[in-house]
């Protein structure tokens, strides 16, 4: 199989176990992901996947249309390169989902984490704030942040307030617990980065599986 395919964040919910504990879990749609191509890279066995395709000629991009007439598949809009398991057997036009998972699991998941806007450096870097007590004005400002005689300014990436969430992050070592094939869903333990319906990349570890 591959090693990344993409996937939808639905939300989260709750299951037991079968010893009656409640677990917190993650519901991700997996693709369906099609098999654009295959080629080899540094010795290495490569496939290209496209996800969610486009029907709209409109939302279609010119350059990309002609890759998509040349491979002789349907337009997608989002394509990337991953790297082919060993022994895994794939063909052009394949399509892939939530069957390239098993039970206990190991897997990393990449996204966009929520967005929180502007926030103060209490929230944004854990700071304990200054005195509450009376006659204190300053409570959660920054207080003093530049340097002394030398160099006599703020520090280049000096911990400051500022945007607070928006970026890329990557979740390590999640569980997957279960497994619906029929409607390409797949369980994760725990939480996953990004927002309801936004983008996932779910990235299988080398052959790794929980023994919890």
């Amino acid at each position: 199989m591959v090693r990344e395919i993409w996937g939808r964040k639905i939300g989260m919910t709750q299951v037991f176990s079968q010893q009656g504990e409640l677990v917190p879990v993650t519901l991700i749609e997996v693709g369906p992901c099609r098999i654009l191509e295959t080629n080899k890279v540094n010795n290495k066995e490569k496939v290209v996947i496209g996800y969610k395709e486009v029907q709209k000629h409109r939302q279609k991009k010119k350059p990309q249309e002609g890759y998509f007439k040349k491979l002789n598949q349907p337009y997608f809009k989002y394509i990337k390169e991953s790297e082919k398991l060993k022994g895994a057997e794939l063909t052009c036009g394949q399509d892939l989902g939530a069957e390239i998972f098993s039970e206990n699991e190991i897997v990393d998941i990449r996204g966009v984490s929520i967005g929180r806007g502007f926030q103060g450096g209490m929230k944004r870097h854990n700071w304990s704030g200054q005195p509450v007590s009376h006659g204190s004005m300053t409570h959660r400002r920054i207080g003093s942040a530049g340097a002394s005689t030398y160099p006599g300014r703020i520090v280049k990436g000096h911990p400051m307030p500022g945007h607070l969430g928006n970026k890329q992050v990557t979740v390590k070592n999640l569980k997957v617990l279960k497994i619906d094939k029929e409607r390409n869903l797949v369980f994760i333990k725990g939480s996953c980065p990004g927002s309801k319906n936004s983008l996932v990349i779910i990235r299988k570890k080398n052959g790794v599986s929980s023994t919890k």
